[in-house]
Order: structure tokens, then sequence, then C-alpha cells
């Protein structure tokens, strides 16, 4: 019994380590709705899409790594004027 105790907890351990080794791939970018203007920061490890309905939208630049980096593009797209909100 103390070998399959001790193998299961070996197992546990070696699994764990390899899930915190694994990098990180998910990211944030920004989208912005056709007929509204509207941008938003999304993030890529949500299991679901943005809504497409009442308007369609388009992905704006490249996905960054952080929410900070997508606020600030978002920031810049309001300040030139191509962001309502």
């Amino acid at each position: 019994m103390r070998r399959v105790t001790t193998l299961a907890a070996a197992a546990g351990i070696a699994l764990s380590t390899a899930a915190v080794a694994a990098p990180v791939k998910a990211g944030f970018y920004v989208i912005r709705y056709d007929n509204t203007g509207i941008c938003q920061v999304w993030d890529q490890s949500l299991t679901f899409k943005p809504l497409r309905w009442p308007s369609d939208y388009k992905v704006i630049g490249k996905p960054v790594a952080t929410f900070a980096a997508a606020a600030a593009i978002q920031q810049k797209m309001r300040e030139h004027h191509r962001c309502t909100i």
C-alpha cells in the first residue's frame, strides 16, 4: 500500500511541475465594432468569441502579452479618433 501512495504522490508532483513549466500563451487584443466604433480589449484565454451581433467587429493589431499593453493601444486609438469609447 505504501508503494501505491508513494507512486501516486510522485506522479502528482511530476504533473504539477510540468503544468507550471508550460508557458502561458494567452494574450490580449483590441477589437473595434464596425457600426459603433467602440473599441474593447479582449482576452484570448476566454473560451468564447465576442458577440458579432448587432454589429461585426475587426481585430486591431496583433495580440499583446498584457492587459496594460492592450489598454495602451486602445488609448492611442481614442486619441487618434479611431475609437468612440
